[in-house]
């Protein structure tokens, strides 16, 4: 049952089939305004599938998903969402200006060249806004997809696969955007493959897979943990099930049986060790 209080995103027993195929099999989620979530997944987990459902252009089999309290694909949950799909098609003979500009014409948006500058700003393409797309980078032209879909200041933007492209400057003008997003409660569903971006950015993470939830929460509650490393005279013991709150005792039990400390370390985990023992290291 959804809630009273709308989400930005809200997405309750979804379900999508492509006849005998389940893309998507009772997957509920939510986004709340001004937060950033990563949707995780192997190739063919659902995620793109979800992504067009949240902004209406795939319609689901069964389940609900609202924007806003709306209905997805409705024409005003449209209105109030942003999307870069993964596989995008720009007019090579356009440059971005006039891309920005046919784009503030398809969502009606009234902000002018005031908005096209601001928003090339954002992506670091100021100075490329009289440069036309077919002599771009592949990793540019991310970035101007990135801009056309905060065309009319959305409530949400879904973003699929946004800096598979991107060089690191290119990616770290990404995340510096998605923070300013953030700041300024703009909802964010991101979809990547990149799980050091997502961890680095992301203030909640879903993994799908076969077209299910199997995990969520945050990047430091999904990341596994490492374990502990203590130095003694001897040699290094690790104990790999062991946690930040079992060193005391460890310590304590060695220096018990003799033992002399000379450092401890807790070893990180990491949200790739994870989600790689939910969905396995198999390619699909």
């Amino acid at each position: 049952m959804l809630a009273d209080v709308p989400a930005a995103l809200r997405v309750a027993e979804l379900c999508k089939a492509y006849r005998a195929t389940r893309a998507l099999d009772g997957v509920q989620l939510s986004v709340a305004p001004g937060e950033l979530v990563g949707l995780l997944g192997p190739n063919g987990a659902g995620k793109s599938t979800l992504t067009k459902i949240a902004c209406g252009l795939v319609r689901p089999t069964a389940g609900r998903v609202e924007v806003l309290g709306l209905p997805a694909g409705s024409k005003a949950a449209r209105a109030r969402t942003g999307y870069l799909a993964e596989l995008f098609r720009f007019p090579g003979w356009a440059s971005a200006d006039e891309l920005l500009t046919l784009h503030q014409r398809l969502t009606r948006s009234d902000g002018g060249a005031e908005e096209r500058a601001r928003l090339l700003g954002l992506v670091a393409l100021l100075d490329d806004a009289e440069r036309r797309v077919e002599t771009m980078s592949k990793g540019m032209q991310q970035r101007l997809g990135i801009a056309q879909a905060l065309i009319g200041d959305p409530a949400l933007v879904l973003l699929d696969e946004p800096t598979s492209a991107l060089d690191p400057a290119g990616r770290r003008t990404v995340r510096r955007l998605l923070e300013r997003l953030r700041e300024r409660g703009v909802a964010v569903l991101l979809n990547s493959h990149l799980l050091s971006e997502v961890e680095r950015v992301c203030d909640r993470v879903v993994i799908v897979d076969h077209g299910t939830v199997v995990a969520e929460g945050t990047p430091q509650e999904l990341a596994a943990p490492g374990g502990v490393e203590i130095e003694t005279a001897g040699e290094t013991k690790r104990y790999p099930d062991a946690r930040h709150e079992d060193v005391p005792r460890i310590v304590q039990r060695l220096v018990a049986e003799g033992e002399q400390i000379y450092g401890v370390r807790v070893v990180a985990g990491t949200l790739e060790e994870t989600y790689l023992d939910l969905v396995g290291d198999t390619p699909r």
